[in-house]
């Protein structure tokens, strides 16, 4: 009669054992949701100021470019204005010239100078099609940046509404979670959370469905099912090593 009652508190303690974890981890599994609800927001959030900062370097360096082809166009310009004074002098010596010797020489340098103008424009003019595809580039970049900027505060309002709906409840589970925490011993919780963390789904206990694993879907030996049904031990999934429970015994419908 001893022994039965034995048996009787020692089928009970496991039963109690498996039924604290489950509940752990449904507390733990809606922490996970939460955190998955709001954990891609942060994502785009930081991908939206990545954007925008890779917006400001590339309308920053359109800027440099503006400024050096600013100062390339002045350089011309001051070319020009050399070679026309270059040419004034020359064509002034001409009037004087002593013979056809001098006469050429200062018409190959005034010729020299009229190409060297001709070529200074060419530049001019290649610079002023890049400053246009510049200023174009730059505010089709402003456009964007605009763009990306409303969508940041949007995003960012969106993450604080749901920090902000979120975060109480966050932590009134947690505050359940450890207290069911302390109703575990030691090491099986260690076990659970490390079965835990390693579980693609952060599932450590699973109810059975089907004759199957909850949580890999692999089938079940009938013995080890019953023994599941009876919860006298704690017994793990060979395949997952995901620690299993009866359906009923966890509370839940058996899909």
């Amino acid at each position: 009669m001893a022994t039965r009652k034995k048996n009787v508190e020692q089928e009970v303690s496991v039963e109690e054992k498996l039924k604290s974890l489950y509940k752990l981890q449904s507390y733990l599994s809606e922490i996970d949701r939460i955190k998955t609800l709001r954990g891609e927001l942060p994502l785009e959030v930081a991908d939206l100021d990545d954007e925008i900062a890779g917006l400001g370097t590339r309308i920053n360096n359109f800027e440099l470019e503006l400024k050096q082809l600013d100062e390339n166009t002045k350089l011309q310009k001051g070319k020009i204005e050399t070679s026309k004074t270059k040419i004034e002098k020359y064509t002034k010596q001409l009037d004087n010239v002593r013979n056809s010797k001098e006469y050429d020489h200062l018409s190959k340098e005034i010729e020299f100078e009229t190409l060297e103008i001709e070529l200074s424009e060419k530049h001019i003019r290649e610079y002023g099609l890049q400053v246009t595809s510049i200023k174009e580039q730059i505010s089709a970049a402003n456009d964007l940046l605009k763009e990306k900027a409303g969508d940041l505060e949007h995003k960012k309002k969106e993450l604080d509404d749901i920090v902000s709906e979120t975060k109480a409840q966050e932590e009134r589970i947690r505050e359940k979670a450890k207290k069911t925490e302390t109703t575990i011993e030691p090491r099986l919780l260690a076990a659970f959370k490390r079965i835990r963390k390693n579980a693609r789904n952060g599932l450590g206990i699973v109810p059975i469905q089907r004759g199957a694993c909850g949580g890999c879907f692999n089938k079940i030996p009938p013995q080890k099912q019953m023994d599941i049904k009876l919860g006298k031990k704690i017994i793990v999934c060979e395949y997952c090593g995901r620690i299993m429970i009866d359906p009923e015994m966890a509370g839940v419908a058996e899909k």
